[in-house]
């Protein structure tokens, strides 16, 4: 060690870091073999069963979230230096998780209660009522929940090519809409683009299909667009709706990764059941900033209206001011739709005018363009 670094002091505390997080009983065993939890940050874990290893283990500037125990345990980790934020009964949803939402947690209790008592719908009521009251502690545990959430799709999601697809609500299961959206999702996937969307009915659910569809063929697409068409939305009936989604997974079982970022702040929109993993926010700003930032790979726009339009701009302002580096590609598909209907992309290419984001805006006029557009673009070759 140079001279001119002094020795670290024996008890400077661990940095934390993602190597040094817990967040399964797994993971937790591992590190008690080693005697010491000191600097550790063991998150929504329960440790009910784990009495023994937190009376023999350090547990000095251990940072312990939600994580269920027993009296004894709790006094000794406290008394050792831990810090500890004890788990929050009633809630219908765990501010401190440390994972994302899988499609079947969040529907739990579908078939046997209905989708007003699954824990989506639960805690939308929940966030709708403490939204009314102005709890201060509501409002603290849904920054705790969207912060721990946002940190799990980080964890899933680094170093890989996340292309964003964006496109409304509304479109129809059984539509040639529908289906377009669902091939350039499988499209992209194939392509080994990890798929990104909103994580909510219409375009959104096309395009996560796409990609759970992309290890079948032609025929499993065809098929499973059929099903699906028999519920072509989920209004009136989101049950019904998301049961469809259901039945389709459950007869072709090995689908294709791809990641929702679907929100409660529009929780009569339900989140899609072909999302592997699903961030879901109470924030919608949280939300929308959460999901564009991370797509590395490009974002491809659908047509769309007043939504998809704000995420357009969304999207073009941390590219014309570089803000997160290098500019990434956007791709809107529909000429006629973008440049008549609603004219979005006259204003692009104005603003775009002389700087670095400009090579990267692209027009196609179908999805089965899109693929090609993103990889020339990757290719460091601008398509206009």
């Amino acid at each position: 060690m140079p001279a001119d670094i002094p020795p670290a002091a024996p008890d400077t505390p661990p940095t934390p870091g993602r190597d040094r997080e817990v967040e399964s009983l797994a993971e937790f065993d591992q590190v008690a073999l080693s005697g010491s939890f000191a600097g550790y940050r063991v998150q929504a874990v329960d440790l009910t069963d784990r009495t023994f290893a937190l009376l023999v283990t350090d547990t000095s500037r251990a940072v312990f979230l939600g994580c269920p125990m027993e009296p004894q345990a709790l006094a000794h980790v406290r008394a050792g230096g831990a810090l500890v934020f004890p788990p929050v009964p009633g809630l219908p949803f765990d501010p401190y998780r440390g994972t994302l939402y899988s499609p079947d947690e969040l529907y739990a209790g579908l078939d046997e209660d209905g989708d007003e008592r699954t824990p989506d719908a639960r805690t939308y009521a929940w966030a709708r009522s403490a939204a009314a009251e102005r709890d201060i502690l509501a409002s603290m545990l849904r920054s705790i929940h969207d912060d721990a959430v946002s940190d799990a799709l980080d964890e899933r999601l680094r170093g890989l090519s996340v292309v964003g697809v964006m496109g409304g609500h509304a479109m129809e299961r059984g539509s040639d809409a529908y289906a377009g959206a669902a091939r350039l999702g499988r499209d992209l996937a194939r392509a080994g683009h990890t798929v990104a969307t909103g994580g909510g009915p219409g375009a959104m659910e096309a395009a996560n299909f796409g990609a759970y569809a992309a290890p079948y063929d032609d025929l499993m697409l065809r098929k499973a667009l059929a099903v699906l068409a028999r519920v072509p939305s989920f209004a009136p009936s989101v049950g019904d709706w998301a049961r469809t989604a259901f039945e389709v997974r459950d007869r072709w079982p090995d689908g294709g990764p791809s990641y929702g970022l679907p929100t409660w702040f529009y929780g009569h929109e339900p989140p899609n059941a072909f999302a592997s993993g699903i961030a879901k926010f109470f924030a919608n700003a949280t939300r929308e900033d959460g999901l564009l930032s991370r797509c590395t790979g490009g974002v491809v726009f659908l047509p769309g209206a007043a939504g998809t339009v704000q995420e357009i701009f969304d999207a073009v302002t941390p590219n014309y001011y570089s803000s997160r580096g290098v500019p990434v590609p956007l791709v809107l598909v529909d000429r006629a739709h973008w440049t008549t209907t609603l004219p979005a992309w006259p204003l692009l290419t104005a603003l775009a005018s002389g700087r670095p984001m400009a090579p990267l805006l692209t027009l196609v006029d179908s999805v089965a363009e899109v693929p090609a557009a993103l990889a020339l673009h990757q290719d460091g070759k601008p398509i206009f």
